[in-house]
């Protein structure tokens, strides 16, 4: 009796199989995986060092994907907060501001290991090495370049620690945004501002540009010799930006990014490197729990601004 009621049940999984529909794939209704890129450097570098990740990310998902280097930070943050895009390098300034908009928005997924496995950089004010400034004191009443007010070392993190040590804006003769890392320090080299914020790992080797960072780029790019610039202030250490991805993420998309970006380094070197302009020691897990105090500098950002 055990053996036919045993055969009964088997050959009655077998039948209701054949009959019953596969469970629905993702991907069937997905459409592109779109990916933002933030501002920092002109399109066309942005779009040629991430075309390998591009690739490498449509043979992992096995749907097509698009970049969008948008013209701002803000961009990249509404495109996220839009649902428009689905995964987004940020910095720890522009995931605080999406956080405090919709906490249920993104989820904090990894970051980018530096050279000697810390998680963090500097933001740094350079300015022309002829410029006869050589420290933060001598800009009074001369002309300062932000990045963007939506960057970290680019605004957030520099300007709440020259407040911290008593230097307002009104220190400064002029005070503006240049656009982007990269932007500003070309309106620095063109004499269009006397200083910029700007980032650097400040790891490895000052000539080329350190490990990684706009400093590097720019070096690497052919748009920056190191004699040119002099660096006059320095902030304490930075979290290194998170890569989010969208919470309503399909849960298998989720698990083949993360095991694609934390394999990167070992197993796709030059993607690697392309990817985050410079040397690192690979992508690591991390969560909210990392950008907490960049979550509390941006709401006394916007306190103060009211």
């Amino acid at each position: 009796m055990t053996r036919t009621l045993t055969g009964a049940a088997a050959t009655l999984a077998v039948l209701m199989t054949s009959v019953m529909p596969a469970a629905a794939d993702w991907r069937a209704d997905f459409g592109t995986y779109n990916i933002g890129i933030l501002s920092g450097e002109n399109e066309a570098d942005r779009l040629r060092r991430y075309s390998c990740l591009q690739e490498l990310m449509a043979d992992t998902l096995g749907v097509p994907v698009e970049l969008y280097p948008a013209a701002d930070y803000a961009g990249v943050m509404q495109g996220l907060l839009a649902g428009q895009l689905h995964q987004a390098g940020l910095g720890a300034s522009g995931y605080a501001g999406i956080y405090l908009q919709d906490p249920e928005a993104v989820e904090v997924v990894m970051t980018s290991a530096n050279v000697d496995g810390s998680l963090g950089y500097y933001s740094v004010i350079i300015t022309r090495a002829d410029s006869g400034i050589e420290n933060i004191e001598d800009m009074a009443g001369r002309s300062l370049a932000y990045a963007d007010a939506n960057s970290a070392s680019g605004y957030l993190f520099p300007r709440a620690e020259l407040r911290l040590a008593g230097i307002e804006d009104s220190y400064f003769g002029t005070v503006g945004f240049s656009g982007g890392h990269e932007q500003g320090v070309i309106a620095v080299l063109q004499g269009q501002y006397d200083a910029a914020a700007t980032w650097s790992s400040l790891l490895g080797e000052a000539s080329e540009g350190y490990s990684r960072g706009n400093i590097r780029r720019m070096v690497d790019n052919g748009l920056l010799n190191m004699d040119d610039i002099r660096f006059i202030w320095t902030s304490d250490l930075i979290p290194n930006g998170p890569t989010v991805l969208r919470k309503d993420l399909p849960a298998e998309a989720r698990e083949l990014v993360l095991d694609l970006f934390l394999n990167m380094k070992d197993r796709q070197p030059d993607c690697y490197e392309a990817t985050i302009g410079g040397e690192g020691g690979g992508f690591v897990e991390i969560d909210h729990e990392f950008y907490e105090t960049a979550v509390r500098m941006r709401q006394d950002e916007i306190a103060g601004s009211r």
